[in-house]
């Protein structure tokens, strides 16, 4: 079973080559892929390494969390599962919403709508 990791704060110079062949030395690496921003094509700091097993990944981990590169220390951890729900702006599946909060907002009471 592959292990996902997570690996931040890395310098803009790490490449998905130069990430895969930092993780190697522990074990066989099946992915390495540096997040790149769309727009500009800079990396965004950080990426995902894939370990062929779980002992690999947690070697990994231990040798290489806190490391320094290129004067960066990296953060290396197990990577959590994507939170579903989350939403970066006000648009959901029911339309753009201001609040979720019943008193805030227009005709919850009194003549000038307010709370009290």
């Amino acid at each position: 079973m592959s292990s996902k990791i997570y690996v931040g704060n890395l310098p803009y110079s790490v490449t998905d080559s130069s990430l895969e062949s930092n993780f190697a030395e522990f074990g066989s690496v099946s992915s390495a892929k540096v997040m790149m921003d769309r727009e500009t094509g800079r990396s965004k700091g950080f990426g995902f390494v894939e370990m062929a097993s779980a002992e690999a990944a947690q070697a990994a981990i231990t040798g290489l969390h806190g490391m320094s590169v290129d004067g960066r220390s990296i953060v290396v951890n197990m990577a959590r599962p994507r939170e579903e729900g989350r939403s970066s702006g006000g648009r959901s599946e029911a339309g753009y919403t201001s609040s979720n909060r019943s008193d805030v907002g227009y005709g919850n009471g009194g003549q000038g709508g307010g709370r009290y």
